[in-house]
């Protein structure tokens, strides 16, 4: 976790009050200048940082966490299992 020393932090902010981008793995949050504090849930999971930053001005927030009560991992799926020489067999050409 970051040194209250090195940085200047505008706020503390519950990860509950964040919105998660499921698709971006990426936490936001509203900035006083309009645009977002973002964190990706990666930094948050590594124990890397805690802080979210503007991608618009100096300011940072503070993430307050538990590393328990973050989205789990979902598993990568399955890659689909070769086809086998009886599967070949069986399939029928289209004519064109």
């Amino acid at each position: 976790m970051a040194d209250d020393d090195q940085v200047a932090i505008y706020d503390e902010v519950e990860i509950e009050d964040m919105t998660f981008d499921k698709a971006l793995e990426i936490y936001h949050y509203p900035c006083p200048c309009g645009d977002r504090f973002q964190i990706a849930l990666a930094d948050l999971r590594d124990e890397a940082t805690d802080i979210a930053v503007c991608p618009s001005c100096s300011l940072m927030i503070r993430v307050i966490y538990d590393l328990d009560n973050l989205p789990k991992l979902e598993p990568e799926p399955d890659p689909p299992a070769p086809e086998t020489t009886e599967q070949a067999d069986q399939q029928v050409p289209i004519a064109a």
